[in-house]
């Protein structure tokens, strides 16, 4: 993959980032700003975005969703083997409970 493709996926997982953040709030708020780990002035302001504004904001050449899971801990709950399916939801549902939401800098 070359430097363009790179920059044409990114730009594409922009969109999609959006347009899935912005369902996820219309559809309910409240479970949105927690699975997509948000302050509540960076959800209103997603979900205010015009047309023109996600346009030329999923052109950047940088990834604006993040990778939430940066420790071992909350890594492993998901990715250990399914024996406790319902205890391993609901332990990572807690771990992330624990992570401060996204504020404006």
């Amino acid at each position: 993959m070359n430097g363009r493709e790179t920059l044409d996926s990114i730009r594409e997982i922009n969109l999609s980032y959006i347009m899935l953040a912005q369902r996820m709030l219309r559809e309910d708020r409240a479970i949105g700003m927690f699975r997509l780990g948000l302050s509540a002035e960076l959800a209103d302001l997603l979900a205010g975005l015009t047309l023109a504004q996600i346009v030329k904001l999923a052109a950047s050449d940088h990834l604006l969703c993040f990778f939430r899971f940066n420790d071992h801990t909350m890594l492993s709950a998901l990715t250990r083997p399914a024996g406790h399916a319902d205890i391993a939801l609901t332990h990572t549902a807690i771990l992330l409970a624990g992570q401060p939401a996204e504020q404006f800098a």
